[in-house]
């Protein structure tokens, strides 16, 4: 059986190849790219496998904060860089990184672990469900139906052009404010935004973007769109197109002006927007909506949870009401009877021996806490069982929310 063990830092440039290996990309890294995810070395939150002396395997974690319904965020157990190289495939090594992992999470306090999966059928087994979703449009910016002559926001706001030193100052302080807002997503730390301005390159491709921000006619920051452009030609013709990496709004009056700024620009004709939420404004931004055609559509942001109290208790809810749930969690971290009661004082959950309204695993738990997915789909699906008549179409009045949830980041 294969070691699977702590890495230390001494540890750090084996298990990096290893890493490599494991995504299918060139094992060797340049010393200046190693130094810079190097800088992401938390002891204890990177594990892996060893067979022969060689890194075989690798998983590590590190602390996040994400927003749920209504607004509070609940810590996180983010989890990343997970391979398991093709010679050791089968052997139970992502099961095992994954138990430890996970024990240590609940030992801290977080009350979920969360994670981007690359192949749908691999985490559900760990107690994983899809939580939030990914729509990403094209933007036919001639047939939007957007005046040309546009020269700025027509509310007095403006749009200002960023470099990346700016964007490092101004950028989390907003961010913080929208995320808030936002029921699925995450915190951004310093590294972060370091990675992201290109002030720490751990990616030999990178290639500096277009930042530009809007101002409220108070003057107050309230977005922040991030794009490149490429170089097409059609004949004689600039045919190029805007990819928009990162935007994001305090205010729909923020989004809706960063759009229009992108669509905007000289010599663009088509805007890729990136991954969006499900529900996002931006078709409706434009004259003619269909414009904005959606060409990829995909679960997204997967969560686990590890504390059913707290996690029920840190949302809001939009109605008054009570459920009782029985959670199947076949690790034993979440499994349980519980009461959910909601009233104008707010939400209480607790363990109970009442008889339940509704059965469910821990995953299907996961796809509704954020409001991205119906328990009467769910139920009507086989993957949620009606235990009483009627209750699960008054639990999925509870769980919704006014708003999609969506997570804007990958990690």
């Amino acid at each position: 059986m294969n070691d699977v063990r702590t890495a230390t830092e001494a540890d750090f440039d084996d298990w990096q190849r290893a890493l490599s290996v494991g995504f299918t990309q060139p094992p060797a890294l340049a010393r200046e790219q190693l130094d810079a995810r190097r800088r992401d070395f938390v002891p204890g939150r990177y594990l892996g496998a060893v067979d022969g002396g060689r890194w075989v395997a690798t998983f590590r974690s590190f602390g996040q904060e994400l927003t749920t319904v209504g607004g509070g965020v609940v810590p996180a157990d983010a989890i990343s860089s997970v391979t398991v190289s093709p010679t050791h495939r089968r052997r139970g090594l992502l099961s095992r990184m994954m138990a430890e992992d996970l024990a240590a999470a609940r030992e801290r306090g977080d009350v979920v672990a969360t994670l981007l999966a690359a192949e749908y059928p691999i985490y559900g087994r760990f107690g994983f469900g899809p939580a939030t979703w990914t729509s990403r449009w094209t933007v036919e910016v001639p047939r939007a139906g957007l005046d040309p002559r546009w020269s700025g926001p027509e509310d007095g706001g403006r749009i200002e052009l960023l470099d990346g030193e700016e964007v490092r100052k101004l950028g989390p302080e907003l961010y913080d404010r929208f995320r808030v807002r936002q029921p699925g997503a995450v915190s951004r730390d310093q590294l972060w935004w370091e990675r992201f301005t290109g002030a720490l390159r751990a990616h030999a491709e990178f290639t500096e973007p277009f930042h530009a921000l809007y101002r409220a006619p108070s003057g107050e920051a309230q977005g922040l769109v991030t794009y490149r452009c490429d170089d097409t030609w059609t004949g004689q013709q600039p045919d190029q197109t805007a990819r928009v990496q990162r935007l994001f709004g305090t205010t729909a009056a923020a989004e809706r002006a960063l759009w229009r700024y992108v669509c905007s620009i000289d010599w663009i004709t088509k805007v890729e927007t990136g991954g969006r939420g499900p529900d996002d404004l931006l078709p409706h931004f434009l004259p003619d909506p269909r414009a904005a055609r959606i060409v990829d559509h995909a679960d997204f942001l997967w969560v686990r949870i590890l504390d059913v109290v707290r996690a029920l208790e840190a949302r809001t809810y939009d109605r008054e009401g009570a459920v009782v749930l029985e959670i199947v969690d076949d690790a034993g971290y979440a499994g349980g009877r519980y009461r959910l009661e909601v009233s104008p004082e707010g939400a209480s959950c607790t363990p109970t021996a009442a008889s339940a309204d509704l059965t469910l695993g821990v995953q299907e738990l996961a796809s509704v806490w954020l409001g991205g997915e119906s328990l009467l789909r769910l139920t009507a699906l086989g993957r949620v069982r009606e235990e009483r008549e009627g209750a699960a179409r008054q639990a999925d009045a509870l769980f919704r929310s006014s708003g999609r949830p969506w997570c804007p980041d990958d990690f």
